[in-house]
């Protein structure tokens, strides 16, 4: 069996969506004849915990740990914060510690806070890698900073390498908001395009960051989705609780917060006592403040249901209990080519989803090929009245249906099965 080596910084007890990737990957992948071995930082400064993965990560694969340094724990003991982050990176206003700690972040952390974990890594692995040696290796970012960590070992060892993007990396939408000298963000490029140049391949998670990747070199891009894995849909999904339920699940962000959205739901509340009374906004997952004030601003905050962060079973659990399910983008132009972890959850949850975001980008495209749901501009009034009004009826009428397009192409038996071709070809 070939042995593949995968470098991630996400890894159980990791929670969020960052981690689930690589770790149905390596779940899966041992079917398809690769031995998958993975790096991890150990004692990492997580944003969120969530045990319950390691139970997905096979007994017999082996997970090496190395020490890494990070910036969080020194950043909180100077300023009492007591969130992962220096400090948000938003277009919001700011006290002088906070813009002083993003200049920081974003001139001496190149290119990001996880830089700490390169250098002990490449020393580490080289000597790992000289006894126990790989056929290939993936890196998969962010932070992208591990793809420095393969680019070195792939010059030093000749060993084949893809970097994995989870996300962009020069063209991620939060980047604007961080004052990046001009020395910096000509550093920053120059460290993508040669990741991009140095590689065997180039791997994107949706189809328009691997059109952007291939603008950017001649190195083969390939794309391969997130998914699903089927064994976490078994069982017949909860019975009706007789409400009508919108459902969240994973971070709410201020800055995909749906104004309209909830604009649209006051209305039809104040118009509809019957409405009202089977209205449940359901939120699986950290949620800012800022789309809880939206809510209460339009007379909601009776129907919220906050459940804080959950493990991912139960997260499932509200996916499939869903009336309608809520996938709000972050509203930024930059954010058109992402497909959102969740997303494909979704889909199996066989629940319709309503995405708001641009009605051209990734994730529209995804809902649309799947008969799924429907996406919807941020400011489209008359179109999200009239998806959920005609939600509300089919609820009044017998209950809304369950969708029945053809998921099977993002089932994580599928795209282990993609990555297993990717990584047969590149090492023959």
């Amino acid at each position: 069996m070939k042995r593949v080596l995968v470098i991630a910084y996400y890894w159980p007890p990791s929670g969020g969506s960052g981690v689930q990737r690589w770790v149905k990957f390596v779940k899966y992948l041992p079917a398809e004849g690769w031995e998958p071995v993975v790096w991890a930082p150990e004692k990492a400064d997580y944003p969120s915990l969530d045990p319950s993965f390691e139970k997905e990560v096979p007994a017999d694969v082996e997970v090496l740990r190395g020490p890494i340094w990070e910036p969080y724990a020194a950043y909180r003991r100077l300023t009492g914060a007591k969130s992962t982050e220096v400090t948000e990176i938003s277009s919001g206003p700011k006290t002088f510690k906070q813009r002083l700690s993003l200049w920081i972040r974003a001139n001496l952390f190149v290119p990001d806070p996880r830089i700490g974990w390169v250098r002990p890594s490449v020393k580490q692995l080289k000597a790992y890698l000289k006894a126990h040696p790989v056929d290939i290796m993936v890196t998969t970012g962010p932070p992208h900073s591990v793809h420095l960590i393969g680019q070195r070992l792939h010059k030093a060892l000749g060993i084949p390498w893809i970097p994995d993007f989870r996300d962009p990396w020069s063209k991620m939408y939060y980047l604007k908001h961080l004052p990046m000298s001009a020395f910096t963000w000509k550093r920053l490029r120059a460290m993508e395009q040669a990741v991009l140049d140095d590689s065997s391949l180039v791997l994107a998670c949706t189809p328009l960051m691997q059109e952007d990747f291939q603008a950017l070199t001649r190195t083969p891009v390939a794309c391969i989705t997130n998914g699903y894995d089927e064994e976490d849909f078994t069982g017949p999904a909860p019975e009706p609780d007789g409400h009508f339920n919108l459902v969240h699940t994973g971070l709410f962000a201020a800055d995909g917060n749906p104004l309209t959205l909830w604009k649209v739901l006051g209305e039809m509340a104040a118009k509809d006592p019957q409405f009202r009374t089977a209205l449940r906004i359901r939120l699986s997952g950290k949620v800012d403040r800022e789309v809880l004030e939206a809510i209460n601003a339009n007379r909601l905050i009776d129907n919220v249901i906050s459940l804080g962060y959950c493990d991912h079973a139960t997260a499932v659990r509200e996916q499939r209990s869903a009336s309608v399910l809520l996938l709000p983008l972050r509203n930024d132009p930059q954010y058109r080519p992402i497909l959102p972890g969740k997303l494909f959850e979704y889909l199996a949850a066989r629940r319709p989803v309503l995405g708001i975001g641009q009605a051209d980008g990734a994730m529209a495209r995804v809902l649309t090929a799947a008969e799924a749901g429907r996406t919807i501009g941020w400011d489209d009034e008359k179109g999200l009245r009239t998806f959920l009004q005609a939600a509300w009826n089919q609820h009044l009428t017998g209950g809304i249906p369950a969708t029945t397009g053809d998921i099977g192409p993002y089932s994580r038996r599928a795209t282990a099965h993609a990555l297993a071709e990717l990584l047969e070809n590149i090492t023959k």
